[in-house]
Formats: C-alpha cells, structure tokens, sequence
C-alpha cells in the first residue's frame, strides 16, 4: 500500500504540478490512513470498504481534528482512490458519493445500556486495580467527562457530599457536573480501600493513579477502555469518548433537556450538542408516534 502512495505523491507532484504544500498534506493524510487501515488487519485498498473510511473519520474527530482538517482527509483519500481506479488498480470505488464532514454529521459512537453496564463490570473482583477500574468508568459515564478531564481530575475536585465535580474543560473554563449515587459508591470505596495503595508521593492529587503513583496519560486511559471493552465482549469501536457519547445519548433519550446536557458537556456552542439528536432516533419516532395526530 505504501508504494502506490508513494507513486500518487509522484503523480500529484510531476503530472499535476501540486504546490508543495498540499503534496505534504497529503503524504500526511494518505500516512495515517494507510497506518489506520494496517491496524485493522487490512493489506490492500481493495478490500477497503466505505465503513472503513468512516470509522478512520470519527477516529481522527475522537483526536480532536477540526472540520476543517478532516475535510481535507477526506479530499486526500477521494483523490487517491479516484487516481486508483483510473490507473486500474481499485476495483470500486467506496469514496465516490462520500461528502465532505462539512456537509454530513460525524455520528459518534454509542453503546447502549447493556453494554454500558457490561463494560463497567468488566473489571472484576475487589483487588486495588478492578476497584480502581470501575470507579473511573462509572465516573466517565456518570459525568460524561472528556478523557483529558478525567486524567487532569484533582482530590479538590471531587464534593461526595454534594455528589458533584469541578472540572477544567477546553478553553481553561470551569464547569460543574454532577454524578448519581452508583458511581459515588464505587469512588468513595476506591478512595478509601485502593487509592492508598497507589500512592507513592503526597505531592501528587490525581483522583487516579497509576502503579507507579502517578495520574494517569490520556493514552494510558485509551487502552484499558479498549482492554475491557474486548473483555465484555463489545465488537464495536470502543474509546473513552465513547463513555462520554452514550452519556450524552441516553440521558436525551430519558427527557433531558438538550441546553442541560449542553452545559454538562461543556460545549460552548449548542449546534455542538445537537449531534446527539440525530443519534437517538429511536426516541423521535416514539415522540411522533406519541403526539402526531396521524401517527
């Protein structure tokens, strides 16, 4: 797969005379999906399909690429595949009536309650790690925290008598997020019987800890979600940000209102939020049947 990148690199540069600039970006586009596509076990772009190139997309949003970025990923990848099947080396196209993340919604990925429930009990015992674990992931769905928050969370950050947190969100703004009674109980047992037996220094008061007693890196965060998610036996893609969707998703589809959960998310912009109305079809439909005249 790298060779035929490399012969579209020589191609846009030689025959179609692309500034420098864009014949970098894309290098860089066409390196990460190549590299995307080798981690899920695919060694040909034959065998690329549109759910492929999808999946790359909300991968790339879940880093936190803008619009703008991704768009041109988009043009990179639609570029390269339009150059393959012209030279004869694609068979079909999956790009072709793909638009721009401009035009369509990056839906983000939602577990339902089932399989919520079956990650968070994923870790299991009463060991220091299994309580650990839980605690985290109970809080992440309970407050909908990014990974970043979860790993910036303070000891002064937690009020378990008001069962609520302050946390530090994009643009160094302080919100407010309240969490129920199920992960106020696996915190409070961690902090009591596991946490003590993470410390290592007094200087540090991450909520989490490591082995090594040290907070937790976002990356570090990103894998054990994964490790349980394959544990609880969830096939579909699985991330921190995922947690963070399904809050979102499941308290709209119990009636919450959409500026509340705006505020809970720390979105500065509602259109932001309003993804999440497109993800819970289910409950339009039911709202339709409950209240049209004709339904």
């Amino acid at each position: 797969m790298h060779v035929l990148v490399s012969q579209f690199l020589d191609y846009v540069a030689l025959e179609r005379g692309l500034s420098p600039n864009t014949q970098s970006a894309y290098a860089s586009d066409l390196e990460r999906f190549t590299a995307y596509l080798g981690q899920q076990g695919i060694d040909t772009f034959n065998a690329t399909t549109r759910k492929h190139v999808l999946n790359f997309m909300l991968a790339e949003r879940e880093r936190g690429l803008s619009v703008n970025s991704l768009s041109r990923r988009l043009v990179a990848i639609k570029v390269f595949f339009r150059y393959l099947q012209r030279e004869g080396l694609l068979d079909t196209n999956v790009t072709d009536a793909m638009d721009s993340p401009r035009l369509w919604k990056l839906l983000p990925g939602v577990l339902s309650q089932d399989e919520v429930d079956r990650l968070i009990t994923a870790p299991k015992g009463d060991d220091r790690q299994a309580l650990r674990d839980r605690a985290m992931m109970e809080l992440m769905y309970a407050s909908g925290l990014r990974v970043s928050e979860l790993a910036q969370l303070q000891i002064g950050d937690l009020h378990l008598e008001s069962d609520y947190l302050k946390c530090l969100g994009k643009g160094n703004k302080v919100r407010i997020v309240p969490f129920g009674e199920s992960s106020k109980t696996c915190i409070v047992r961690y902090l009591n019987e596991a946490r003590p037996l993470y410390v290592k220094s007094v200087n540090d008061d991450s909520v989490f800890l490591t082995y090594r007693g040290r907070g937790f890196s976002r990356k570090g965060i990103w894998d054990f979600i994964k490790r349980y998610a394959a544990l609880a036996g969830i096939e579909k893609p699985v991330s921190p940000h995922t947690l963070r969707h399904s809050f979102a998703s499941h308290l709209l589809a119990n009636g919450a209102p959409l500026r509340v959960i705006q505020e809970m998310l720390g979105h500065a912009d509602i259109a932001t939020t309003q993804i999440y109305t497109h993800v819970d079809q289910g409950r339009l439909q039911s709202i339709h049947k409950q209240f049209h005249p004709r339904s």
